[in-house]
């Protein structure tokens, strides 16, 4: 496992020779190292990484933990989970090695991302707080359960923020949401686009994908079967976020009448146009603008899904029904919406009370 000096410029280049799992002989190598010492720890980490051994450095680990994920995420998925990694974990504990990180060191990082400000001068929110530290959790379950670490320390440490479920949630009343969309009337594309979001619950990547060839107007049905994502500046179409998100949507008439007549208003669409070609970001400032004309309270784009399911409780749907409607595991949606379901205890009870009456009558 030589170290090389290039006289040329001064530097120092590693070479790493090793056999990888298949038996088959491999090499890598890295230049421009200052020192001949900082050649050699680098070749070192790369020795600790073939043997899986819990003394590399926390750097070293995290590039062995995004090869095993491969292809197992999507892209944005991934590209997200770097960047908080990137950000918010490895400039506390990049030179650290695995095993000698304690759950003070932990704790001593989540008050300083509790103190710290984003680039608004805002406190992180509580639901990042949290996405932050599950991801440093997922990462030391892993070096426990493939690399023989003893113990979580996040875990140990105790969690930072709150989930989403565990805040308020914000939703648009239907009149809230009229007022809005009379704002957007002068917008077709983004009034629209509006009218998807809030009447039939798909999530923003979910209309951002859309095409004609989606509606089946006669049946009056939308097919979901894919997703849009703007990565590293491409456009970029993916499969929904879960297999269950794979569904079809029946529309009322209105929107089918609706639509109908945007697509009409497309010049040269073909069935696999996108109906919406714009970005998040635009469909974030649309809404912006709109709640500001509206006179509304601000909510995010996701909050008129939630809106939607507040709708669909009003008029008696089932969990499981709107479930089913939304793309979630009924049970995951249940607990998420649980407390805006009416209280029918009283219901219960004086149906218990009926039943146990008529046995009584009987007797």
């Amino acid at each position: 496992m030589p170290v090389y000096k290039d006289n040329k410029t001064n530097t120092w280049r590693a070479v790493f020779r090793y056999t990888d799992w298949t038996g088959e002989k491999k090499q890598t190598q890295k230049r421009g190292f200052i020192t001949q010492r900082a050649a050699k720890a680098w070749e070192k980490e790369e020795m600790l990484k073939l043997q899986g051994a819990c003394n590399m450095t926390f750097d070293s680990f995290v590039e062995l933990y995004f090869e095993s994920l491969g292809t197992k995420l999507k892209l944005n998925t991934i590209n997200t989970k770097r960047h908080i990694f990137e950000t918010k974990i490895l400039p506390y504990f990049a030179d650290k090695k695995i095993n000698e990180i304690k759950a003070t060191d932990v704790i001593n990082w989540q008050n300083t991302l509790i103190k710290a400000k984003d680039e608004n001068g805002k406190p992180f929110s509580q639901t990042y707080l949290k996405t932050i530290h599950n991801q440093m959790s997922a990462i030391l379950n892993f070096a426990v359960k493939y690399y023989g670490l003893k113990e979580n320390v996040a875990r140990k440490a105790g969690a930072m923020g709150k989930k989403e479920s565990d805040r308020e949630m914000l939703i648009w009343t239907k009149d809230e949401y009229m007022r809005f969309a009379e704002a957007k009337m002068e917008e077709p594309m983004h009034y629209y686009a509006f009218e998807l979001l809030y009447w039939c619950g798909i999530r923003e990547g979910e209309l951002l994908a859309l095409t004609p060839s989606d509606f089946d107007f006669n049946k009056r049905t939308l097919r979901i079967n894919k997703s849009y994502q703007r990565i590293n500046g491409c456009d970029i179409i993916t499969e929904p976020k879960t297999p269950k998100s794979n569904r079809i949507i029946k529309m009322p008439s209105f929107l089918c009448d609706e639509m109908q007549d945007y697509i009409g208003m497309l010049y040269g669409a073909e069935k696999d146009t996108r109906l919406f070609p714009f970005s998040k970001t635009a469909l974030y400032r649309s809404m912006k603008t709109g709640c500001e004309k509206a006179e509304v309270k601000k909510i995010r784009i996701h909050d008129l899904r939630h809106s939607h399911v507040s709708l669909l409780i009003d008029l008696g749907f089932s969990a499981v029904e709107i479930a089913d409607r939304l793309g979630h595991e009924s049970v995951d949606m249940t607990y998420h919406y649980a407390h805006m379901f009416p209280s029918r205890q009283d219901e219960m009870a004086n149906k218990l009370e009926n039943e146990r009456g008529e046995f009584e009558n009987v007797g």
